[in-house]
């Protein structure tokens, strides 16, 4: 039998195996990668590991040393040979406080002759002071603490601070303020056993205004005087940050160089030391009460010996140059002119024209009226001269009266939008030719004193209007923005600037819509926070740097600006970023005065304090949303300044970059001291933010079926109902609904709402206007107010002022 062979498959036929992928690896890979999934890649370069304590305590040493660079960048100026002395304000509060004795005791407690110059050389310390006094002037009070770096608070020990000194302490206080030292003087003319309450009670009263303040230093001790150097030339001072990012400077000296053409106006030149920032020629100076101007050119003046003290001096003797303006030098333009004929222009259809031919048809029959009569009354503004007068047509006035129909909703629309105009609006007489008549009893002054009213009289008029502010600042808080519905008018002609919106946060506004006229004269970032950045920025590269004696010399500046420099007084100069002397719409937060409890009303005429600026403005108040805009950056116009809450103020006013202080006073016309109204900051530049006047619109039920209800009063005739029929209801006890029709003639309609209402609910109707603030913002000059206006800032006088008077 033959041998089996083995059976065995062919090797072409064997399987092979699906090689090993390590991409693919497994099959909860392949199923990630069909879902979607990517595969996170790892990180490269990157060591995980965790911080060691060797680690942490590199990082604080790093912050340390960052930190010690910040203390030695802001203190180089205050130290070496030609240091900048620290600016010490000595402010009276009391009646009976020297300024002129607190000063000269500084002086001898380190045994320095007092010769009347400001600069105290403190050689133990290697610190030189700049002793400023002030006499009791609430202007000059609040222009020296703008630029302090410490303020030395003079009282009594046997005369309460009166009521000047506790308005004086308010309003450094809502502007922001340096480190505050209380000193008191007499304190040794008092028992040894009452001298330690005194200092408590002086403690315990300037706690109040400022918490931080150091203990209170008696003027007698000079043990107490060496200690108050002590802390005044070793410490750092305190940062104001929206003083501190612009160029200031204390003018020491002010020269006027008149111009040959105009002597009157001429070159101003200021020397002192710049702080703050550096400084360009290109840039602006604020001189307050003047205004804005431009800089001629930047001079480095060398300390002179006698200041020094004896110190090496590496300066030159000349004056050195630093900059001058080139030809991106800020302009003097604050606002645009607006072109009237760059509007949208449309070609007239053939029933306007035929209107228009109408109305020149009317107007020629009106002047041949007039010429046959001889005379015509115009209303105007108040104040339009005779030449403007001639100029201003009749058309007008309607247009003027609706632009101004404000404040005219709170009792009855006619009467107060009436009163309301004759404020602002008067009647006069033009001839034939268009001149205006004069008054015949104007040149009489027997009858002008007949005409004036007697101080009963007055005093009553007053009265009664003091109590109608009151009632509508009674009414609007009781009732806020509901309005009558006038009988005599219809409601769609009376309400024609309004409209209603379904949400007030969301629904869409266009804030470049029906703009008026002045918003063509105003500028308008497309990125003010990245404008902002670029011009704070552009200060560091100035060539005349913070901590330098320089001299600035200014052009067209009026004579008036160097006759206000005296010893007695501080002058302050600041300098602008770029684009802050261009006019725009300002916001500011603004929080009531609680001390001060009668109405405020959008515009009533105020003097702001505006950082470093002054200005009269009339703003109008809107609502302070916490959370950021809304959607449509729609905001609630407020007729009145609500106490106990944030609101909004709105002005025209020169762009103003960064947080500053505002302070807003109300001048009395007793001769009394202005009153505080209110205090906050800046918000914003921001022409597009919408205040949005509301008006409501109410009516009573009466007749009620399930979810429908018959209601009467909101309006008086069916086509005011079909008018406002889209514009959404709602009620006080929460229902809302919508008018479903017109029922009779005499203004009844059916209105179906979410769910059954009650007899005593109140229906309402929301309506919104854009409101708008006006052009009337000016500078607040000092020189240009009267003797008793000018009065109003001035406390009563010290001893010292009496005895220099003398």
């Amino acid at each position: 039998m033959a041998k089996e062979e083995a059976f065995h498959h062919r090797s072409t036929l064997k399987q092979k195996h699906k090689p090993f992928k390590r991409r693919f690896a497994t099959k909860n890979t392949l199923r990630d990668k069909s879902k979607g999934r990517t595969q996170r890649a790892p990180i490269k370069g990157k060591v995980q590991r965790k911080h060691t304590r060797a680690d942490r305590r590199n990082a604080v040493r790093t912050e340390q040393r960052k930190k010690r660079e910040q203390i030695l960048m802001s203190t180089r100026i205050f130290s070496g040979r030609h240091r900048t002395p620290k600016i010490v304000a000595i402010i009276p509060l009391c009646s009976n406080t020297n300024t002129q004795s607190l000063v000269k005791s500084l002086f001898d407690s380190v045994e320095e002759p007092f010769e009347g110059s400001p600069l105290l050389n403190v050689s133990r310390f290697k610190q030189t002071l700049q002793l400023v006094q002030v006499n009791r002037n609430l202007l000059d009070i609040l222009d020296v603490a703008k630029v302090a770096d410490y303020m030395v608070m003079g009282m009594s020990a046997d005369v309460e601070v009166d009521e000047f000194g506790e308005h004086c302490l308010s309003a450094i206080q809502n502007q922001g303020h340096a480190a505050v030292f209380p000193v008191v003087q007499g304190l040794d003319q008092v028992a040894a056993k009452r001298r330690n309450d005194v200092r408590k009670s002086l403690q315990s009263f300037i706690g109040h205004f400022f918490p931080d303040a150091e203990k209170v230093i008696s003027s007698d001790s000079t043990t107490d005087l060496l200690a108050l150097l002590r802390v005044l030339t070793s410490q750092v001072p305190k940062t104001i940050k929206w003083r501190d990012t612009r160029p200031y400077m204390l003018a020491d000296k002010v020269e006027f160089a008149p111009s040959s053409e105009n002597p009157q106006v001429g070159h101003l030149a200021l020397t002192g030391y710049l702080r703050g920032s550096n400084l360009s020629a290109n840039r602006l100076i604020h001189i307050p009460s003047f205004g804005d101007f431009q800089i001629e050119q930047i001079d480095n003046v060398p300390v002179s010996m006698e200041h020094a003290k004896g110190n090496e001096i590496e300066e030159d003797d000349e004056p050195v140059v630093l900059d001058r303006p080139t030809a991106e030098q800020d302009s003097l333009v604050a606002s645009n002119e607006p072109d009237q004929l760059n509007n949208e222009q449309t070609w007239p259809e053939d029933e306007e024209m035929d209107g228009w031919k109408q109305q020149m048809a009317k107007m020629e029959e009106e002047e041949e009226q007039m010429a046959s009569n001889g005379k015509r009354t115009l209303r105007v503004p108040k104040g339009t001269s005779a030449y403007q007068a001639a100029w201003i047509a009749d058309d007008e006035e309607s247009d003027m009266s609706d632009s101004d129909e404000d404040m005219d909703d709170y009792s009855d629309a006619s009467s107060t939008g009436a009163a309301e105009d004759a404020e602002e609006y008067e009647d006069i007489q033009l001839d034939a030719a268009g001149n205006p008549i004069e008054n015949e009893d104007e040149g009489d002054d027997e009858g002008e004193d007949e005409n004036l009213l007697s101080a009963e009289e007055e005093a009553a008029q007053l009265k009664a209007y003091l109590k109608e502010r009151e009632r509508q600042n009674r009414d609007d808080l009781q009732f806020p923005d509901e309005v009558d519905t006038p009988m005599d008018q219809l409601a769609r002609e009376r309400f024609a600037r309004f409209r209603g919106l379904q949400s007030f946060r969301t629904s869409p506004w266009d804030p470049y819509e029906n703009l008026p006229l002045d918003y063509a004269r105003i500028f308008q970032f497309e990125n003010f926070k990245r404008t902002q950045q670029r011009v704070v920025r552009m200060c560091a590269d100035a060539p005349a740097k913070a901590g330098m004696h320089v001299r600035i010399v200014l052009k067209q500046v009026p004579v008036q600006a160097s006759l206000c420099f005296t010893k007695d007084r501080p002058y302050v100069v600041f300098g602008l970023h770029q684009y802050e002397h261009q006019m725009s719409v300002v916001h500011f937060t603004v929080t009531r005065n609680p001390e001060y409890t009668e109405p405020v009303r959008s515009k009533d005429p105020m003097v702001m304090h505006f950082g470093f600026r002054r200005y009269n403005v009339q703003p109008l108040y809107s609502q302070h949303l916490h959370g950021g805009a809304t959607v449509n950056n729609v905001h609630k116009f407020e007729r009145f300044l609500k106490p106990g809450e944030v609101s909004v103020g709105t002005v025209f006013a020169p762009i103003q970059f960064g947080t500053v202080p505002v302070s807003l006073y109300l001048p009395s016309s007793k001769g009394t001291l202005p009153t505080l109204v209110g205090t906050g900051s800046s918000l914003e530049v921001n022409p597009s933010r919408i205040l949005a006047k509301r008006v409501i619109l109410t009516g009573a039920p009466f007749k009620i079926h399930r979810r429908s209800a018959v209601v009467r009063y909101m309006f008086f005739n069916p086509e005011d109902v079909n008018w406002f029929k889209p514009i959404q209801l709602y009620t006080k006890y929460g229902k809302v609904g919508h008018i479903k029709e017109s029922l009779g003639t005499h203004g009844y309609m059916k209105c179906i709402f979410d769910g059954p209402i009650k007899q005593m609910d109140t229906v309402c109707m929301n309506l919104y206007k854009r409101v708008f603030p006006k052009w009337n913002t000016s500078l607040w000059s000092e020189h240009e107010q009267t003797d008793e206006q000018t009065q109003q800032w001035v406390g009563p006088a010290t001893e010292q002022d009496v005895a220099m008077d003398i």
